[in-house]
């Protein structure tokens, strides 16, 4: 037989597990908004960041004395039991797709704070008298402060991640630019033939790509930094004493190893998820150009026989349930579908931005969800396609010299010594006769001996 207990809110009493560290809140919310099945324990960073908060804010009520040193105590070492107890999970049942901009999450770890701090004193969960889940957990706070900042964090700590798999991924592609360096194949533009380029020339310009992004991110994280922790509901601070906001900066500067600064104007800031859509914005830009970057390996490998196959992807598994021998680039086209998602995330992130009205955004729920997923994404993501697909990347330099002597990419470098309109008709008569350009521009004769070993090199046999 489950024991239980009762708790009480505004609309009534309600039956909980004997057992459960949330509470009456939680229990409504996770009936009210189970949609998703994406659940606030999914999310444990997210949790830990929250816990980060309760206990900044417990100390800073304790330093300004107005919470009793015992309760603040207890407060404090439960937080510290949820940022690192992983069997905690699953008292954090709620959807992360809710209504009340928050309010649900924000209870949920009131809640099952104060039920650990109950624990921690030699009480039973649900006994609140000793330890409250608004009036001691929540003192001098607001959802509206608590979950941005606690998003804030969530994001600076996620973005360790982010920015050590675009290192790793970039290190692997420049390690394949110095291995190819000597292989000399066809530039394209406009999927047509070019100029010439080295394979090593095209795997540096990856690194580089990936490496730029790396130095706009740690841009762009600078604006997570600011956070509103004081302003409570709308930012003018109610219920929150003077110098709360600095105080409970700097506790949590500490806890969580992060700098994090007070917002200049509290009000904006409470208000503004301007931050959400430029960081979001930069996750898309990474997307878009490792998505790009996977076109272009699938088309560089493209074959075996009758397409580029200017490098060899690592194979991975059978391609087709039908054609026997069929190797697809899976690992490519997984982080183009990873891009995909993010791009539409960011969406998400802008409509959600635009919805706010007055002084709150009650959206941020969908904007966090969709950060946090495309975060977690673009991390796993890129350590595949390096660890499964970058690392194993062969080139097949026969083909890349097979292809450049069949091309016509040398043509531009006749510009400077015959002209534009000349090298292009030199161009046309090669590909009318199928001939190479350097044959073309021998019969014309138009050209040194010494000016066609200068341009294609070694004279070609007759």
């Amino acid at each position: 037989m489950t024991l239980e207990r009762t708790e009480t809110d505004m609309l009534g009493a309600r039956d909980l597990p004997a057992e459960a560290l949330f509470g009456i809140h939680t229990l409504r919310a996770a009936e009210n908004f189970d949609v998703s099945g994406i659940s606030l324990r999914d999310f444990p960073e997210f949790i830990q960041s929250l816990a980060m908060v309760k206990k900044a804010t417990a100390r800073t009520n304790r330093d300004l004395q107005l919470l009793a040193p015992d309760i603040a105590n207890a407060i404090d070492r439960a937080c510290d039991r949820l940022m690192t107890c992983e069997d905690l999970a699953r008292h954090f049942p709620i959807d992360m797709m809710q209504g009340g901009a928050g309010t649900s999450t924000n209870m949920n770890v009131n809640e099952v704070v104060a039920n650990l701090a109950l624990l921690e004193m030699g009480k039973v969960p649900g006994d609140y008298a000793a330890v409250h889940p608004n009036d001691h957990v929540n003192l001098s706070q607001s959802t509206n402060d608590v979950y941005p900042t606690a998003i804030r964090l969530t994001v600076l700590r996620g973005c360790v991640a982010v920015l050590e798999a675009q290192e790793r991924l970039r290190d692997a592609f420049g390690r394949k630019g110095e291995a190819f360096a000597e292989i000399t194949k066809v530039g394209r533009t406009q999927l047509q033939d070019a100029v010439p380029i080295s394979l090593g020339q095209e795997f540096d310009a990856f690194a580089e790509t990936v490496d730029e992004d790396v130095i706009q991110l740690r841009k762009t994280m600078d604006l997570m930094r600011e956070i509103n922790l004081g302003g409570t509901a709308i930012g003018t601070g109610v219920n929150a004493p003077a110098g709360f906001c600095a105080s409970a900066c700097q506790h949590l500067s500490r806890i969580s190893q992060l700098e994090v600064v007070p917002a200049r104007n509290l009000v904006e800031a409470t208000s503004d998820t301007g931050a959400f859509v430029s960081f979001s914005g930069m996750l898309k830009r990474i997307a878009v150009k490792l998505s790009k970057i996977c076109n272009d390996l699938r088309l560089l490998s493209s074959g075996p026989r009758a397409g580029l196959g200017e490098i060899r992807l690592p194979p991975r598994q059978a391609g087709s349930s039908i054609m026997p021998g069929k190797v697809n680039p899976v690992i490519p086209e997984m982080m183009n579908q990873i891009s995909f998602q993010i791009i539409g995330n960011d969406l998400t992130v802008t409509l959600a931005a635009n919805a706010g009205q007055l002084q709150l955004n009650a959206m941020e729920p969908v904007i966090v969800l969709n950060i946090l997923q495309s975060m977690r994404l673009l991390a796993r993501g890129m350590d595949i396609l390096r660890e499964r697909c970058i690392d194993g990347i062969e080139a097949d330099a026969e083909r890349c010299r097979f292809l450049y002597d069949q091309s016509l990419v040398l043509a531009a470098s006749l510009n400077p010594i015959v002209g534009y309109s000349k090298a292009a008709l030199l161009a046309k008569a090669a590909l009318a006769s199928g001939t190479s350009l350097r044959h073309a521009a021998e019969a014309d004769g138009s050209l040194s001996r010494a000016q066609l070993d200068q341009i294609f090199g070694v004279a070609e046999p007759s």
